[in-house]
């Protein structure tokens, strides 16, 4: 019984209506002795974080009050603990369609999910998630080598639950480590904290970025960067570092003693954990990370993402979470964060030097080894941007088996590409044959795990310490699946997508009076809603590029030489019309949802169907798309015009946010 809430509020209406009624259990979507990524990660969210987000002061104030404190489509309409259970229902579905596609618009929601269970608010952060996205689109194709980051990270999230999830030894070491002996709340706290730095490790690219366009400039004329090389430096740093007089107060209370700046804060937290191991001092590891922004010529010419990630999210954490409820766990997640690019590898460990100290175990810092494991093994289904990275061959999918406590990945490439695989095959021999004298031949990332180095892995063990987690590495070949990420023409720019579905919740309110509402307004009321029907609002926008595909339209927010659309005709409606029912219908049978009506006729009839979860619309069992159009065209035309008259309404309320139109190709 993994959601107990929505269990007690089935008993509860079972005993008002008898059998037959809901919430029922939402199924699971994974076989249960598949020991794959989507598997384990799912199985994490349906089983191991039961009570996730659980009130009991709330729950026991509902009993005494005699009313309900959660909030479905309207606030007070459900008990707070279903909700909660709602919510991680939502996550893990979302996950689901993530892990299927790997599109950036599927990881998007994942962010969304994320914070607003998390932070409370999604659109206190969203500059932060959609900048990097943005940024690297639009910016990384100046660059000699880049890839996406965005999507990588909720890959990275995904790993992190399903090792977790697979691997005894480091959930008991992670649950050690934090004095955690309950399952449920350990896994809670993992995903809290686990998501907090998988998910932002990377959101310091934007600061990166500019540092390595300057460089590119030069090295593509086959210079390398070095001495001599014009390169970017960031001063007035401390304006992203300073700790407020709050925050002093409250580090203070929890270490018992005084930081200045989060430069400080990190370097106790590093050396706390990790000083004594690897035998350095907090003056050392101060130096190093205030030396990161503004020297960059110390460290090869590279400027550390990591550094600004750290910076940027930790001001996020305190405007959102509260500086009063900062504590020890998310120091943990920002060091992490801190640590996983370059400093433990060079300032820590000395990663490649005939010196180099021992690979990091998961109990010295867990959070920070599973970060740098889950962020090298996710090397595959990324969107090159970089010059040189678009023509380079790396895995298009990986397939994982955590079976027996281990890690056995298979990397596929494109099936396409075997001629250039066949021609370094036939290097490398040659390479063996003449006595392996100078350098392999590289064919990166195919030989990092085809040569008999197995560079790939032997690189992840000299950085991580598996002896509990042990890894085999397999590369293969296979036919690409585009079709897998269902790209339409329409530029799904994560500016305007928030927007786009605050557009697509108002267009029911305000029909025929859009000039007249403001948009703060419409955030306020898209805002009031539970996260499933926020999400349901964001996955209708999505799918509204697939909608006007299908009516050879498009939508971008930049001008171009086509007719625009400011109103679709009856017979366009009537195409894409029942398309959103279809949508709605495997939207509510995912979240399940049943069929029925035996709420209609009560006095709280709209509250009682979002505690039944019982909708006189939906369909139960797993009907056809042709089932689907049937059970639409039957519906009484007040229904099916609920389908397509606001669409209408919508285009004129998009209209109030940045420049997004709708045009015909013919």
């Amino acid at each position: 019984m993994a959601y107990t809430a929505l269990k007690e509020m089935q008993s509860v209406n079972e005993a008002r209506f008898g059998q037959g009624v809901g919430p029922v259990q939402p199924e699971r979507h994974y076989d249960t002795i598949d020991n794959g990524l989507k598997a384990m990660a799912l199985r994490f969210l349906h089983s191991r974080c039961e009570g996730l987000g659980f009130d009991e002061d709330i729950a026991e104030k509902e009993k005494a009050e005699g009313r309900y404190l959660g909030t479905s489509l309207k606030p007070e309409q459900i008990p707070y603990n279903m909700q909660m259970d709602i919510n991680r229902l939502c996550l893990e579905r979302e996950l689901e369609k993530f892990i299927d596609s790997g599109a950036a618009e599927d990881a998007y929601n994942i962010y969304y999910c994320y914070l607003e269970m998390f932070f409370g608010h999604y659109g206190k952060s969203k500059k932060m998630v959609e900048l990097l996205s943005e940024f690297e689109a639009n910016g990384s194709s100046l660059l000699m080598k880049h890839r996406d980051h965005y999507s990588h990270s909720v890959y990275v999230f995904a790993l992190g639950l399903a090792i977790y999830e697979s691997n005894a030894s480091y959930r008991a070491k992670f649950n050690e480590f934090y004095g955690l002996d309950d399952d449920h709340k350990a896994a809670c706290c993992f995903l809290e904290y686990w998501g907090l730095t998988s998910l932002f490790h990377d959101i310091g690219y934007p600061f990166e970025l500019p540092f390595e366009q300057v460089l590119s400039y030069y090295e593509v004329t086959g210079a390398k960067r070095g001495k001599g090389s014009l390169f970017l430096a960031y001063r007035d740093v401390d304006s992203i570092t300073a700790l407020g007089d709050a925050a002093k107060e409250q580090f203070e209370k929890i270490y018992g003693r005084a930081f200045s700046t989060t430069e400080e804060l990190f370097a106790f937290g590093i050396t706390d954990k990790l000083g004594a191991v690897y035998d350095f001092t907090e003056e050392f590891m101060l130096g190093k990370i205030h030396d990161k922004p503004i020297a960059p010529d110390e460290f090869n010419y590279f400027m550390d993402h990591a550094y600004f990630s750290a910076a940027r999210l930790y001001r996020e954490i305190e405007n959102s979470v509260g500086v009063e409820n900062l504590n020890e766990k998310h120091v943990d997640a920002l060091t992490a964060i801190l640590l996983h690019n370059s400093l433990f590898k060079f300032a820590v460990s000395y990663f490649g030097s005939p010196s180099q100290k021992e690979p990091l175990r998961p109990e010295v810092h867990p959070l920070a080894f599973l970060l740098m494991l889950c962020d090298e093994l996710q090397c595959w289904d990324r969107t090159a941007y970089g010059r040189n990275s678009r023509t380079e061959l790396h895995p298009m999918a990986a397939d994982f088996d955590l079976g027996n406590n281990a890690i056995h990945a298979i990397y596929y490439y494109d099936k396409e590409e075997q001629e250039k695989i066949d021609a370094f095959k036939v290097k490398y021999r040659k390479w063996e044959d003449s006595g392996e004298t100078g350098d392999a031949p590289r064919l990166k990332a195919y030989s990092d795990m085809a040569e008999k180095e197995q560079r790939f892995s032997s690189d992840i063990e000299r950085i991580v310490d598996l002896k509990d987690i042990p890894l085999t590495v397999v590369p293969n070949t296979r036919e690409a699946d585009r079709k897998s990420k269902h790209t339409y023409l329409s530029a799904s720019n994560f500016l305007h997508l928030y927007d786009f579905a605050v557009a697509l919740n108002a267009r029911y309110s305000h029909l025929g009076a859009e000039k007249d509402v403001d948009t703060s307004q419409l955030e306020k009321e898209f805002e009031g809603l539970s996260l499933e029907y926020q999400l349901s609002n964001i996955n209708q926008a999505k799918s509204f590029s697939k909608y006007l595909d299908a009516l050879r339209c498009f939508y971008t927010d930049r001008p171009v030489d086509y007719e625009m659309i400011t109103s679709f005709t009856k017979e366009q409606t009537e195409v894409f019309a029942p398309m959103e029912h279809e949508r709605w219908i495997r939207e509510h049978i995912s979240m399940g949802w049943i069929y029925g009506d035996v709420y209609e006729n009560e006095p709280d009839a709209k509250a009682l169907r979002e505690q039944l979860r019982m909708h006189k619309l939906a369909m139960d069992g797993n009907p056809t798309r042709d089932e689907i159009f049937a059970n639409y065209a039957e519906l009484p035309l007040s229904e099916r015009e609920k389908d397509y008259e606001p669409f209408n309404s919508m285009l004129k309320l998009i209209k109030k946010f940045d420049g997004l139109r709708i045009y015909k190709l013919d």
